[in-house]
């Protein structure tokens, strides 16, 4: 029986430690995210100060999600230039 030793892996960097630990309370899955999402894009294209705590918390923590909203936001302004 051979034994070999694990490959190293490279060390944990701040920011990939920041985002394991990033404050996601309260909990919006994807799917939920999803679903908010075309009411989210346009409740803050009216109003900037427009407050969404789980969805922000989501977004924060979720580049696909954060992405889609991005996306979004910018189709709607699009239409509406």
């Amino acid at each position: 029986m051979s034994t070999t030793s694990p490959t190293p892996r490279p060390p944990l960097t701040r920011a990939a430690l920041d985002a394991l630990l990033l404050e996601t309370t309260p909990y919006l899955s994807c799917d939920d995210c999803f679903e908010e999402m075309d009411i989210y894009v346009e409740a803050i294209l009216s109003d900037p100060a427009h407050e969404d705590p789980a969805m922000a918390a989501h977004l924060r923590g979720c580049p696909a999600c954060a992405e889609e909203a991005e996306t979004l936001a910018d189709l709607v302004e699009g239409r509406r230039g």
